[in-house]
Order: C-alpha cells, then sequence, then structure tokens
C-alpha cells in the first residue's frame, strides 16, 4: 500500500473516532490546522524504530507549527506484545534523552487493550487504531488546552462510559470504515 494511502487511513481515523467519539479534546484542532506530521514505516526492528522515534523527535524541534506526529507501522509490531516492548523502549529513551515534560508518547494499536481489561470490552476502541502507532504530543500544546478544558481528569471516564454505551459492534464498524 501507498503511504498516502495509510496517511489517508489514518486521518480518517483520527476524524471519524478520534474526533468524532470527542476522545481527546485537542485532536479536531491539530486536524483542522493541519499541525500533524506522519511518518509512515515498514518492516523495521525495535531498534530501527527507536532511530525513527529520535528523527521524528528532531523533526518536531525543527517545525515548531506542528503540534505531534504520528510514526505508523504498516507491517511491523502488528503482535501487541511485540508493541508493548517497542512502547517500553520508547518510553525509556524518551526519559533517557531528557524529552520528559517536552513530549509526550500516546500509544495506538489494532489490538489494543487496557490492562486488566477483557480483550472484549469496548472500552479499548479509545486506543484501537487502524495501524500499530506511536504517537508523539508536544506537553506544552497539551497543557494549553487542558487550561481551557474543564475536568480534564474525567476524560478517559468519559470516553469509557461513550464507548459501553456504544458497544463493541458500532465500535468495531466505525473502525472498520477507516480502513
Amino acid at each position: 500500500m501507498l503511504d498516502k494511502d495509510i496517511i489517508e487511513q489514518t486521518e480518517k481515523w483520527i476524524k471519524q473516532v478520534v474526533v468524532d467519539c470527542n476522545f481527546c479534546p485537542f485532536a479536531a484542532k491539530a486536524l483542522l490546522k493541519k499541525t500533524i506530521h506522519y511518518s509512515v514505516q515498514s518492516n523495521l526492528s525495535e531498534e530501527e524504530s527507536i532511530s525513527i522515534l529520535e528523527k521524528e523527535i528532531n523533526y518536531l524541534n525543527e517545525n515548531n507549527h506542528l503540534e505531534t506526529t504520528f510514526i505508523i507501522f504498516e507491517n511491523c509490531f502488528k503482535d501487541f506484545d511485540s508493541y508493548l516492548k517497542l512502547i517500553n523502549k520508547a518510553e525509556r529513551w524518551i526519559s533517557k534523552n531528557k524529552y520528559d515534560g517536552i513530549y509526550q508518547l500516546a500509544s495506538f494499536h489494532p489490538e489494543y487493550c487496557f490492562e486488566g481489561s477483557d480483550e472484549l470490552d469496548p472500552a479499548n476502541y479509545t486506543n484501537r487504531s487502524i495501524y500499530p502507532m506511536l504517537h508523539l504530543l508536544r506537553e506544552d500544546s497539551i497543557t494549553k488546552v487542558l487550561e481551557f478544558y474543564k475536568n480534564p481528569e474525567a476524560i478517559p471516564h468519559k470516553n469509557i462510559a461513550f464507548t459501553q454505551h456504544k458497544g463493541l459492534e458500532y465500535m468495531q464498524a466505525l473502525r472498520l470504515a477507516c480502513l
């Protein structure tokens, strides 16, 4: 598949799932203002993926107009456990390189399952994307948006209630429609 097609699918997922379900209070603005950078990657090892993470952080450092970047793994880290290992390594790399407080890492995966959750729980669809992804966000952008958002600590609870109200079939169909 072409990178542009993968990016179009990802944008559709962000719009139709993340924004339209109101899972993230700042996604709509970033999408509308086109301040999201996308990097499509294929056939990478864990080490190569960390190099891409570093490259994307450098890209954000050089492009202050961008709010966020998605590293989309087209055909690697399909297994959720291998993806979780990548997340752990990426978080350690961010800390080791003193990017804590500057960038935040969010994780999305087609098989995402919150710890202690049943894999059929619709709440998992708040983080179930169409491809495995690493999502880098600027901490200062998050802070600015949350200043105007009442009760930000309630966001996860609101998202869980929404997905459970809509149900598993609805959430599955919504995500599938993005492919």
